[in-house]
């Protein structure tokens, strides 16, 4: 009895200590992250996407500027945070990424499955990421409110919830693995709940973001690619219906956060 009553009294002292060991960890990486934030490199992404935006390329010699990314035609504001939606004129639901490649073909005549083929950060994908970043900080601090008027985008949520939780590779993993439960943690990562509504700034409401580990800015299908790639699974096609569908997914359960975008990650 002694025993247990001395193990029970070093288990009560050791479990404030692991919490307080842990929230000093935390609270050292998210100051980390602050200081960092006051130069986040992804402004200058920003500045490039703004100018290519603006900027006539392609054999149209034109630039993005008729773009209609639900809005209204160049409308950009306000537009991340209503994305993925369905358009009419592609009868499709699609992402940032996806419908910048239908304007980047119709108005400017550059090929969209050529660039959908291009590895990241090469050729037309840098310009990709850099009018995503652009793009998404033109909505900074809005809330997000996805559509799900329409058949096809109710359809695409359904599919988004399915592929998030359906299990493959030589793990057996999905993305509920990693995110399908409160408090998780890998190291000293949190791995926030995409089940239901994480809150401002977190999960779907944090990228298009820049990765201080690698140095390398990332949008949204970069980092579904990834996390397919984490799962040990074939990546999926760059703007596929897939990827758009796990991204309603997500963006419908983040209803009402606020988007941080472009933020800083490790």
């Amino acid at each position: 009895m002694k025993k247990m009553l001395a193990l029970a009294a070093l288990t009560g002292a050791l479990v404030p200590a692991a919490f307080a060991q842990k929230s000093a960890a935390v609270q050292s990486i998210e100051e980390y992250r602050a200081m960092l934030a006051d130069g986040n490199p992804a402004e200058l992404f920003e500045a490039k996407g703004e100018d290519l935006w603006k900027k006539a390329r392609g054999p149209k010699n034109a630039s993005l500027e008729k773009c209609d990314l639900g809005q209204g035609p160049g409308v950009v504001k306000g537009a991340f945070v209503t994305l993925p939606r369905y358009f009419a004129d592609t009868n499709r639901v699609q992402d940032l990424e996806s419908r910048l490649l239908t304007c980047m073909e119709t108005l400017q005549g550059l090929n969209a499955a050529e660039i959908a083929k291009t590895a990241f950060g090469k050729g037309e994908q840098n310009n990709m990421t850099a009018l995503s970043t652009w793009i998404a900080a033109e909505s900074r601090d809005m809330k997000f409110n996805l559509p799900q008027s329409h058949e096809q985008e109710k359809t695409a949520y359904q599919i988004g919830k399915r592929l998030f939780f359906q299990r493959g590779g030589p793990h057996d993993f999905s993305c509920a693995s990693c995110h399908g439960g409160d408090n998780w943690r890998i190291r000293l990562q949190d791995l926030p709940n995409l089940t239901k509504n994480p809150g401002d700034g977190i999960g779907f409401a944090a990228w298009p973001a820049y990765r201080v580990s690698n140095g390398q800015m990332w949008g949204m299908q970069q980092r579904l690619n990834d996390c397919y790639r984490q799962q040990r699974f074939p990546y999926p096609g760059f703007a596929s219906d897939a990827t758009v569908a796990l991204g309603t997914y997500l963006g419908v359960n983040s209803q009402g956060s606020k988007s941080i975008a472009p933020a800083l990650k490790r």
